[in-house]
């Protein structure tokens, strides 16, 4: 079986490593083909805690990544990447060993990692659909915490929030009411057309419209979204999903904000298209930044 670095860097990154299901191609005339496999990347730690969430009033669970060889004391901060659905994001979507791969490959820099518990259900929409408790327990408790307990940087331009569906859409709307703490945006077929405090109503693309009729804030958006979600929503109630994508990256763009907009070709709303495409965005947003 392949490491998760041969996959990653394989799959995504595009450098040479032969996967072991592979045909080995000839070297020369009669060499025989020879296969070399990368090593398995060094892994780093992942500790749960529970917090009680005061905005939600509830016990919340999250995940601390820390990377391999991580040091409380360096003198250059890590910089952090926060993910929304935690579960998930240690299985179908594994971030921990993604943030593994791209550091043994050079691809992005050591990364502290959040994993934010989200449940499901109308819990879930509760926490993600343009929800304003969400920023108030990320800025007021979550952040203060990790910067109270780990070697975190405090600058949003070295900051990633990210998430899939109705995370992608609050990965975006958390960095509209925070630009202070994230400066950048991974959102994965992101639920746009949704209206304001996680409601099936209109009026649709609350978001959008903020974005529209606000200043342009000093964030950086990566968004995708697969084109087989061309589809209505809410079983023909809502709006078309892609077309909710389209029409916020037009608003984006009309605002000047630093954008990269990719639909995935023949993509569908599953983790088997996202997970591919999850370290592709965070090397991306973090290609030029500096590293100790």
């Amino acid at each position: 079986m392949s490491s998760p670095a041969a996959f990653f860097i394989t799959a995504v990154l595009g450098l040479a490593c032969l996967a072991p299901s592979s045909p080995a191609p000839a070297v020369g005339m009669d060499a025989p083909a020879r296969r070399t496999e990368l090593p398995a990347p060094d892994t780093g730690r992942v500790e749960q805690f529970t917090l009680h969430d005061s905005s939600y009033g509830r016990e919340r669970k999250v995940w601390v990544y820390t990377p391999p060889g991580y040091n409380p004391r360096r003198d250059s901060p890590y910089p952090l990447v926060v993910a929304f659905d935690g579960a998930e994001y240690q299985d179908d979507m594994p971030l921990p060993s993604i943030l593994d791969s791209l550091l043994a490959s050079g691809a992005a820099p050591a990364f502290i990692g959040v994993l934010i518990d989200d449940s499901g259900g109308a819990e879930r929409i509760a926490d993600l659909g343009n929800a304003a408790k969400m920023p108030e327990f990320l800025g007021r408790q979550l952040i203060p915490w990790l910067r109270r307990s780990w070697n975190v940087t405090h600058d949003p331009h070295r900051t990633i929030i990210t998430g899939s569906s109705a995370g992608g859409l609050g990965a975006a709307y958390v960095a509209f009411m925070l630009p202070g703490i994230f400066g950048n945006v991974h959102s994965q077929s992101g639920a746009f057309w949704r209206g304001p405090e996680a409601s099936n109503d209109a009026p649709w693309e609350w978001l959008t419209a903020q974005f529209s009729k606000s200043g342009r804030k000093d964030i950086r958006i990566w968004m995708e979204v697969g084109s087989g979600e061309d589809h209505p929503t809410l079983g023909g109630r809502g709006p078309n999903f892609l077309a909710a994508n389209r029409r916020l990256r037009d608003a984006l763009k009309k605002k000047g904000y630093d954008l990269t907009y990719f639909e995935v070709p023949g993509g569908n709303h599953a983790p088997r298209w996202w997970r591919p495409r999850l370290p592709v965005g965070i090397a991306g947003l973090s290609g030029g930044w500096s590293r100790p």
